[in-house]
């Protein structure tokens, strides 16, 4: 009878180490383990022991709800079972050696608020499914070999406030649907090969802050609807095939630090906009074949 309850107790005391995550979730975990080398990690799993042990697995509630692997040496794909996490909120990857493509079973995870998987070596499409992730509000897959267009659906993640998608080898146009994120602070596309003209409905970004396109194909005028966004503190359209008149209104923005408009075909008169911004701003003017202009307004 003592044998009995002592082997009970030992069960329980287990029980509780161990948590109650799902083995759904458990399977998940190791699936990513094994499709990115574990064994090789910086950090490595010890998979007897409690999830909750694991390293950069946070569990709520006998939920996964973080993982974060950065800096940690993942080598190979993303597995699709990373799709059952149906729980994680913060899905943090940086700064490893991941290849392949995002597995359209990431749309699975309803829950997510950021994803991280930028420094990698991703390549492939951005899956449709990424519109999927209505709870996501930061977005960050700069510094890969992503291709192809931004998928219409990122216009579903209506509370984004940040995407940095910058540094891979996008193409095609932004899409319109780009304006329906209107708690977006951060636009960051730069250095992909984008084509088309910025759509209008950029006129609805009302909370932008940053909106850096630059060393892309991107042509057209420059929209004086980015005028009427007051929160424009950085704006950079360098190295594009921008033409046209510089908009006057852009003298209005008050909280601007940052304009860089180089290497374009811009007309205007750029040292009367120069003396209408707000004291301070960074201000860089050349166009293509000319010199590199810059000046800092308000001063001499």
């Amino acid at each position: 009878m003592k044998t009995l309850k002592l082997t009970l107790l030992l069960c329980l005391v287990s029980a509780l180490s161990f948590g109650k995550v799902s083995t759904k979730e458990k399977n998940a975990l190791i699936a990513i383990c094994n499709a990115t080398n574990g064994d090789n990690w910086t950090v490595k799993w010890d998979i007897n022991s409690p999830i909750s042990t694991w390293h950069g697995v946070v569990v709520e509630n006998d939920k996964v709800i973080a993982l974060d692997l950065s800096f940690n040496n993942l080598v190979g794909i993303l597995p699709a079972q990373i799709g059952d996490l149906e729980s994680i909120q913060t899905l943090n990857l940086f700064r490893n050696k991941i290849s392949g493509v995002i597995p359209e079973s990431i749309g699975n995870l309803k829950q997510l608020k950021s994803l991280n998987i930028a420094f990698n070596t991703l390549e492939g499409r951005l899956p449709n499914t990424i519109g999927d992730l209505t709870s996501l509000e930061s977005l960050e897959l700069f510094m890969n070999k992503i291709e192809g267009s931004i998928p219409a659906t990122i216009g579903n993640l209506k509370q984004l406030q940040k995407i940095e998608i910058f540094s891979n080898n996008l193409s095609g146009s932004i899409p319109k649907e780009i304006g329906t994120l209107s708690n977006l602070k951060e636009l960051s596309l730069s250095s992909n090969s984008l084509t088309g003209a910025i759509p209008r409905t950029v006129k609805n970004l009302v909370n932008l802050e940053k909106l850096s396109l630059y060393d892309n194909n991107l042509f057209g005028p420059i929209p004086s609807s980015l005028g009427l966004l007051s929160n424009l503190e950085e704006i950079m359209l360098s190295d594009n095939l921008f033409y046209g008149n510089i908009p006057s209104n852009l003298a209005s923005l008050d909280k601007l630090k940052i304009l860089m408009i180089n290497n374009n075909d811009i007309k205007g008169d750029f040292a009367s906009l120069g003396e209408q911004l707000p004291k301070g701003v960074q201000f860089e003017f050349a166009n293509i074949g000319e010199r590199k202009n810059s000046a800092l307004a308000g001063t001499d």
